[in-house]
């Protein structure tokens, strides 16, 4: 029974870890935001060296949003499979050993290739090249970078529902398409492979989470879906 409290308890602090730390890189993604607005209006006015030091400050917070959306996925992956035994468990070993493990298999290691960090530096480039692709980036490289983000499947491969519908949606820390955590649950008991066709990731119940960024995400895809009818729907207007 005591076995139980403990690990319900462990599950608990968790979730509450992981609400706090979604707040905070929402707070750095909008912070982000702002500053590539003031870099426009500086690089408006050819202010180019404090247009460098925002541009190395967007990169600072790209790095510190990842290290806690690793951090929150680590802190959930110990929960999902915490198994109190006799002896005392180092969990700041587990932590280190766990963000160790997710960091190794990122592929967005390089804060330059953060969706933010990638619209601040076209934002600045659009003020005197607009229509122009940026240096070492051919044009369809760049279109559409407001919409880039984590998100790699737009529906749930077992449910058919867009991720935008999710009652709880969670993602893989392997191979990062994300389900319906209540029937990816279930289908992980039957199988480890992920249901994403042509996927070979495995998959596993404790590395399935909702990491702190996957929210924010799914958030701003349906701003993105919302703008997107509203354009749709002045455009049909103006063919009337």
């Amino acid at each position: 029974m005591a076995s139980s409290s403990h690990g319900e308890q462990m599950k608990i602090v968790a979730t509450q870890f992981c609400s706090d730390d979604q707040t905070l890189i929402a707070h750095i993604r909008k912070t982000m935001t702002i500053m590539k607005e003031i870099a426009v209006e500086f690089e408006k006015h050819n202010e180019s060296d404090k247009v460098k030091e925002l541009e190395d400050a967007v990169l600072e917070l790209a790095d510190l949003s990842e290290d806690s959306v690793h951090l929150s996925s680590a802190v959930q992956a110990i929960a999902n499979r915490y198994q109190p035994k006799e002896e005392v468990n180092n969990f700041r070993k587990l932590l280190e050993d766990e963000v160790s493990k997710l960091k190794s298999k990122s592929t967005s290691s390089d804060p330059n290739s953060n969706p933010l960090v990638r619209q601040f530096k076209e934002a600045v480039w659009k003020v005197h090249h607009e229509g122009q692709p940026m240096p070492g980036e051919e044009q369809e490289d760049i279109v559409m970078t407001s919409t880039q983000s984590s998100i790699l499947n737009m529906t749930c491969p077992l449910t058919g529902k867009p991720v935008t519908e999710l009652e709880e949606p969670v993602r893989s820390v392997e191979c990062k398409h994300i389900y319906e955590k209540r029937i990816i649950m279930q289908y992980i008991k039957l199988s480890n492979r992920c249901p994403i066709s042509g996927c070979p990731k495995k998959l596993h119940a404790d590395s399935v989470v909702q990491d702190a960024l996957l929210l924010i995400e799914i958030e701003e895809l349906r701003k993105v879906n919302k703008e997107t009818e509203v354009e749709d729907f002045t455009l049909l207007n103006e063919d009337d």
